[in-house]
């Protein structure tokens, strides 16, 4: 059996805001489709293949989420991209805030970055094909 994220469903305080960042991100994405559903605007933003469904958030949190606080709550997405590098670039100069943590690693390169609503971002480009060098936890990636 293939298992693979089709699409995740999110609600969020600027829609046009999100599309900015997640198309400087993947330069690939494109709105596949959008409308109103129960009085609230969706838009889904990806590929053929995978997307984010964005919802215009009608409500303010009483206190703004901050990840890795030990709340419950989503502390990161990570997306797996080509050339990590590149997309730092792009991310840096369209300036987003960089928040990656220190991070050393043979089989992998990652960068975080945060989106105009303060949500932390992982994207993670893999240096080896091999699952074990891949998935390999033992080494130091701080």
């Amino acid at each position: 059996m293939i298992v693979r994220l089709e699409h995740a469903n999110l609600f969020v305080q600027t829609i046009e805001g999100m599309i900015r960042f997640l198309q400087t991100a993947f330069p690939e994405f494109r709105v596949r489709g959008e409308g109103i559903c129960n009085g609230c605007r969706w838009v889904h933003v990806g590929t053929d293949e995978t997307y984010l469904s964005l919802n215009q958030a009608y409500a303010k949190p009483e206190k703004p989420w901050t990840p890795y606080r030990g709340l419950p709550g989503v502390n990161h997405l990570a997306y797996e991209v080509d050339d990590v590098e590149a997309l730092y670039e792009r991310m840096k100069s369209a300036g987003y805030r960089d928040s990656t943590p220190p991070n050393k690693h043979p089989h992998r390169k990652r960068r975080y970055f945060y989106d105009a609503e303060g949500n932390d971002w992982e994207f993670v480009q893999y240096l080896s094909q091999d699952p074990a060098e891949r998935n390999d936890y033992k080494l130091p990636d701080r």
